[in-house]
């Protein structure tokens, strides 16, 4: 094989390896309730991704902004996109803040993330 060769097969791979990885990060799409939200108190939260999840993997905590957690018991949906999260017993009002994380199911790679809403 001449360097030539050796180069371009070298620059195709790590090209390849790299465009797998960029699309292997599950990303949130959507919410509900939606980010900086003020709401009824939700009986069920959603978080959807745009990717298939890992369930041992994936899930949310939900806490008021004085750091009181809430107790939430999480699923992840058979399409392996959204996780849901039915809070035990009702929310009281005032401001909560939502922390997930979700591993992609193609590579395990976790994220992570933060979002805000108002139960009035």
């Amino acid at each position: 094989m001449t360097y030539r060769a050796f180069l371009a097969t070298a620059v195709l791979s790590a090209s390849i390896l790299a465009g797998g990885q960029a699309s292997a990060h599950a990303k949130l799409v959507a919410s509900d309730p939606a980010a900086n939200a003020t709401v009824a108190a939700p009986k069920t939260i959603r978080l959807t991704f745009n990717e298939k999840l890992a369930p041992a993997f994936s899930s949310f905590e939900l806490a008021m902004a004085d750091g009181m957690k809430a107790p939430v018991k999480t699923s992840v949906s058979a399409d392996r996109k959204t996780i849901t999260g039915a809070p035990k017993g009702r929310l009281m009002a005032g401001a909560y803040k939502l922390t997930w994380h979700a591993a992609a199911a193609d590579d395990g790679h976790r994220m992570d993330g933060t979002l805000a809403f108002t139960v009035k």
